[in-house]
């Protein structure tokens, strides 16, 4: 989805945002996306391991009997 944005739909989202927030709002936004994509990052990331971990238990029952 990404891969089709290039530089000038770049520059206009950002002018967008600047002129819809005000640039003192864009420090406290950035920081809450940062922090929502940390957390999504984290989630996902102990979903994995817990799907990981279960396949391997599965694993080793199948490979006892």
């Amino acid at each position: 989805m990404l891969l089709f944005i290039g530089g000038p739909e770049i520059i206009v989202i950002l002018l967008f945002i600047v002129i819809f927030f005000g640039s003192s709002k864009i420090p406290s936004l950035a920081r809450s996306l940062g922090k929502t994509i940390r957390e999504v990052k984290d989630a996902s990331n102990e979903i994995k391991k817990e799907i990981r971990d279960s396949a391997n238990e599965v694993k080793d029952d199948i490979e006892k009997n």
